[in-house]
């Protein structure tokens, strides 16, 4: 089921940041704003109405209001009510400019709220968009372990008692910060971006087999804990199977599929001996190369594959010495 909030929600929650205030259709609160795309009607006005979409809130700005002002008042009533046909969530006027021509007659027959807002369309925009980007991303749970190691976010998954929690409290103990323990909770924010976070009622804790629930933020301190992290990398961790065969070159790059997105995937055995907070340091150091676009086993392949080629050049030319000789001896 798509996410939605109610315009009574949406205005309780951003009239301070936004300034705003309820021209009319005051008993209209509670359409659904169920599209996070801000629209400004400018063609929309203009006769064009192909891309406006319904339940999403739209800003009426200068450029809307002067162009409405050019128009004979039947006309810019017209595309007024053109437009409000559409099933529009509600409509924001930007920089107190007044309602053009008879909107509010217009909005209350056709239950869309107005309000306005003191604050200019560029800055209201951007405001609107971070609102209803967190409240309407998709969103999902996992159960796992997600940790900022060097910047980062590093996203632990395997069966219960694989060894998560112990491996990311060495984490932290090394100076890096817990996010979440056990329950992760990851937002689809924007295109391609995943956002992990804890749930409220379990944030900074971990549980420890044999010890129970600690309090990282008590034990080591603020700057071991934040309250959200981008996820850029996923490990697997599974017990070492000999009938396995795990990544030995790295040349291969494995993805997990996330709310449609894909993240690179490490698979990572565990077993007695390996020092599992260090590896994946190593991997949070390695991955942070290949985004600077140096990726190491590619560079060593190529060095490899140099080599063989010179090497067989050189055979090739040792061949061709030994035929000429022979063939000047007959």
């Amino acid at each position: 089921m798509k996410k939605f909030i109610t315009v009574k929600q949406f205005f309780n929650e951003t009239k301070e940041d936004l300034n705003l205030s309820i021209l009319c259709a005051k008993n209209s609160l509670r359409n659904k704003i169920s599209n996070y795309h801000i629209q400004k009607p400018g063609l929309a006005l203009a006769g064009y109405l192909e891309n406006i979409k319904s339940e999403t809130v739209s800003i009426l700005g200068n450029t809307e209001t002067s162009y409405l002002k050019t128009l004979p008042a039947g006309k810019c009533n017209d595309s007024l009510r053109k437009l409000l046909k559409l099933r529009l969530a509600c409509i924001i006027i930007s920089n107190s400019n007044p309602p053009p021509c008879d909107l509010l007659g217009i909005a209350s027959k056709t239950n869309t709220p107005v309000m306005c807002s003191t604050i200019n369309s560029t800055i209201l925009i951007s405001r609107l968009l971070n609102f209803l980007e967190e409240k309407l991303a998709e969103s999902i749970t996992l159960h796992g372990v997600l940790v900022d190691v060097f910047g980062v976010g590093v996203l632990l998954l395997g069966k219960s008692g694989v060894g998560k929690s112990e491996i990311v409290l060495d984490l932290v103990e090394k100076g890096h910060r817990l996010v979440s323990d056990d329950v992760v909770v990851i937002k689809k924010t924007g295109e391609m971006t995943l956002l992990g976070s804890s749930p409220e009622s379990i944030r900074h804790h971990m549980e420890i087999r044999g010890l129970g629930i600690i309090n990282i933020k008590d034990l080591f301190g603020v700057t071991s804990i934040r309250d959200s992290k981008r996820i850029e990398i996923v490990i697997e961790l599974e017990e070492w199977e000999l009938e396995s065969q795990y990544e030995r070159l790295g040349l291969d790059t494995l993805y997990a599929d996330i709310l449609g997105i894909k993240i690179p995937k490490i698979l990572m055995p565990v077993a007695p001996g390996r020092n599992m907070s260090m590896i994946i340091e190593i991997a949070a150091r390695n991955y942070l190369l290949k985004k600077m676009g140096y990726n190491p086993a590619e560079e060593l392949n190529r060095k490899l594959l140099n080599k063989i080629i010179e090497e067989e050049k050189s055979l090739t030319a040792d061949s061709k010495r030994r035929n000429s000789k022979q063939n000047k001896e007959n």
